[in-house]
This record gives C-alpha cells, structure tokens and sequence, in this order.
C-alpha cells in the first residue's frame, strides 16, 4: 500500500488537485482526507464533491474543527473566522452537510490511526506542535489499540515526524521535501502531513505525504500548484481580504 495523506485542504481545490495528481504519479494506492476539507478557502463545495468521489471510490477520511464550524457556524460572529465560516455553511448543499455531519473524529486501519489533531480528546482538537503533546497523542493511540504503529494527522500546517527510540525518549524529526524516511515497525510513529490548501511556513507551495507500508517509509511532499486561482476565488467569494493574503504569504 502506499498511502497518500492530505489535510487542512480548507476549500483549496487547486492545491487539492495538484496534491492529487502528483500522488497518483508516486503510485499511490490509497488515498486519506485527515480533516479540515473546509474554511478559508473559496471553494468548498467543489473540494468536498472532489473528496465525496474520492470515499465513494474507498478512500479513508475524518473530520477536522473547520468541518465542523461550517456545519454550526455560530449565531453571532465575532471575528474573520466565524464570517468565512458562515460564508462557507451558506454555499453547502444538504448533500455537503450531511456528508461533513457523519465524518469520524478517528479511523483505524490495522497499525494505523487517522485523527486530524490529537488522538487525546480528539473532540477538543489540541495542537500537536511539540514532543510533549505528540507523546501524549501516541499514547492515546497505544490505549485505544496496542498495535498502532502509526499515528497520521494534520491541524498544525506544517511538517513533521516524531518518534520514540528505543529507550522510549520522544524524538522530532523535520523531513526534508521528496526524501523518504525509513519508519519500521518495531519504533512508533506520530506524522504531521502538513496543509495542502493553507501553508503557514512562508513556502506557498501545498503539503502532503506518502507512506509506503512495504517499503516502511515516508516521504513528505511540497507541490506548486495553481495558487493565483485559488487567491482568485477567495477574492471573488466576498469572505474577508485577510484569507486572501494568507495565500499570499503562506502566513
């Protein structure tokens, strides 16, 4: 299997399709959606029509906060997420709505655990962005299952690796783009894929990564992509200007 790993796509359907598209040219075989499909982005509804095919065809996903804002998105708004939030609720159709309303907060599949935070209180979506939140995301994933090896999220929008050694002490490790990285079975492993349609590193190119269970690696990807359309869109939807110049920072 080599499984391809997408998160925090936030309605970028051209960073999606990019993404896409370069994984099924590294033979991916399986396809994981690890939440946050929506929010910020200008087109919502196309990047879960894209994402509904894509788990119609049997591909793994969960369900990320800004799934979960466009569904309730509250009464009164109070700042610009709220209002990209309302905006992106009123271009759901029912069909949008009662997909994002049935996504798991975690999905096993033998070793491997999906969450789009933290496998500790998951519904409370804690950032996993340091060794002591990555081990207790891992144990977590141990209690629910001793024979997790993996643990494959997102929510931070950046790239990293975290792995226990032999005498248990927690390490990090900052991939380098197309470059794989030898994770055998005998250590466990917590990934964070990184956002495909909202970078926050001062690199505009998207993120995903690649985990190949045969050849027990991963590889970590950076992807151009058609970012001045998807700029465009946010522009033209009428949501506040600030989305729009964190496209185009990567901020």
């Amino acid at each position: 299997m080599k499984l391809a790993l997408f998160s925090d796509i936030h309605a970028n359907i051209q960073a999606l399709q990019a993404c896409m598209e370069h994984a099924r040219s590294q033979g991916a075989t399986q396809l994981a959606f690890l939440g946050d499909l929506v929010g910020y982005g200008g087109s919502p509804a196309a990047v879960l029509d894209t994402i509904m095919h894509a788990v119609k065809e049997g591909a793994w996903i969960v369900r990320g906060n800004h799934d979960d804002l466009a569904l309730h998105p509250p009464s009164h708004i109070q700042h610009t997420g709220e209002q990209g939030a309302q905006w992106t609720h009123d271009q759901l159709a029912p069909v949008h709505t009662q997909f994002l309303a049935q996504l798991p907060l975690l999905d096993q599949h033998g070793s491997v655990l999906l969450v789009h935070a933290s496998a500790h209180q998951p519904e409370r979506w804690p950032y996993v962005e340091n060794s002591v939140m990555a081990e207790r995301s891992m144990t977590a994933a141990s209690d629910i299952d001793a024979s997790i090896r993996y643990v494959f999220s997102g929510h931070v929008h950046q790239q990293s690796l975290y792995y226990l050694t032999p005498t248990a002490k927690l390490m990090r490790f900052v991939p380098q783009p197309g470059v794989p990285i030898p994770v055998p079975t005998h250590r466990q492993w917590l990934a964070i894929v990184g956002s495909c349609g909202q970078p926050r590193d001062g690199d505009l190119r998207a993120m995903y990564a690649l985990y190949d269970d045969s050849a027990a690696t991963m590889t970590f990807h950076r992807i151009p992509y058609d970012h001045a359309g998807a700029i465009e869109a946010v522009q033209n939807s009428g949501m506040p200007r600030t989305f729009a110049e964190r496209l185009e920072q990567g901020r």
